[in-house]
């Protein structure tokens, strides 16, 4: 049996880390303020945890003084609230929010944990690309670490980028050509992929849809093959798989979606972010659908955030996983290692 975290042993052995963490987190916050940010606190109650299929909130309850109750959620990231205050006028901000999710829970996941996340008002998505270059040098910097590192594997996070288009990447490591499964709107074809992943040697069941068998190659067949030696961003996402990013001007068929990949590991999920809010009522419209197909349920639409991206200027923004970031930059073995006090 594992000890508890706060037995003195096993904490001496992770206070190193932990301190660490709080070194990177005051590096960053001094580097976002001389870049201009304003730091921000977006409460954690919400009346949506966010409308992703596959996104599971904690489910709470507000009472009046009365006793009323009204349904409330803990929130999965402090997007709605960030873009809110975009539409208020805010610039650039950045939030290192303690976020929620369920139904998550192993060596890089845990069900409370910190989302750095950060935006740039009337800025291109390779703004924050950049941005996600320097989060990188800074906490390799701290840790005076010349890679990261995690498990098997090893990243200089110094060293120049790979980009590559999730087209390109299903090419390379999967052999199978996504474009030719999208349609122009950017909806998949699930014969069409099925069909293709098959002849390449990939399982697909017969109740896999095209989202699943998309998941599935990249989780299996790609990821693991990213940010290997160097950074790498994915970039160029399927619009049926970016509910949240805008349509690319040179191809309709994919969006303004990138992830940062470093040894294998998924580090953050950034968009040119969509401002449309019909657009945006369809896309978590056609989620909430898919969650209730799958999981027989469904979450709220925030009615508030739609009203304000009429408002919200052009922006680019991304979320990275703090505690990830610190895992890789001191070469911890679990998300659990860098957490203060981690969930029971």
């Amino acid at each position: 049996m594992i000890s508890p975290w706060w037995e003195p042993l096993r904490h001496a052995d992770r206070r190193e880390r932990l301190r660490a963490r709080n070194r990177i987190k005051a590096a960053l916050r001094d580097w976002f303020e001389s870049e201009g940010f304003t730091e921000v606190e977006c409460g954690a109650l919400v009346v949506s945890p966010g409308n992703e299929a596959h996104l599971h909130g904690f489910e709470t309850e507000l009472r009046t003084t009365a006793g009323d109750p009204t349904t409330l959620y803990l929130h999965t990231s402090p997007e709605f609230a960030s873009k809110k205050l975009l539409a208020a006028g805010e610039e650039r901000i950045f939030d290192f929010a303690r976020v929620f999710r369920n139904r998550e829970r192993g060596p890089l996941h845990a069900p409370e944990f910190t989302m750095l996340e950060w935006y740039r008002a009337r800025e291109d998505y390779a703004a924050i690309i950049a941005d996600c270059f320097a989060v990188l040098r800074i906490a390799a910097e701290i840790t005076e670490v010349s890679q990261f590192t995690f498990r098997d594997r090893a990243c200089d996070p110094r060293a120049e980028s790979e980009r590559l288009t999730l087209a390109q990447a299903f090419v390379k490591f999967a052999n199978v050509d996504l474009l030719a499964t999208l349609s122009r709107a950017g909806e998949g074809d699930r014969e069409a992929l099925a069909a293709a992943a098959q002849k390449a040697g990939h399982a697909v069941a017969d109740n896999d849809n095209w989202a699943d068998i998309f998941s599935k190659i990249l989780v299996a067949a790609i990821e693991p093959k990213l940010g290997i030696g160097a950074p790498t961003i994915l970039c160029e996402y399927p619009r049926c798989e970016a509910a949240l990013a805008r349509a690319t001007a040179h191809d309709a068929r994919v969006a303004e979606r990138f992830e940062l990949y470093v040894c294998g590991v998924e580090l953050a999920n950034g968009f040119g972010e969509l401002i449309d809010p019909f657009e945006q009522r369809r896309r978590f419209e056609r989620e909430m659908a898919e969650k209730q197909r799958i999981y027989g349920e469904r979450y709220p639409i925030d009615e508030d955030f739609l009203a304000a991206l009429a408002h919200m200027p052009p922006s680019s923004g991304v979320a990275l996983g703090f505690d990830r970031l610190v895992m890789l930059a001191t070469g911890a073995r679990t998300i659990d290692d860098v957490i203060w006090t981690p969930a029971p």
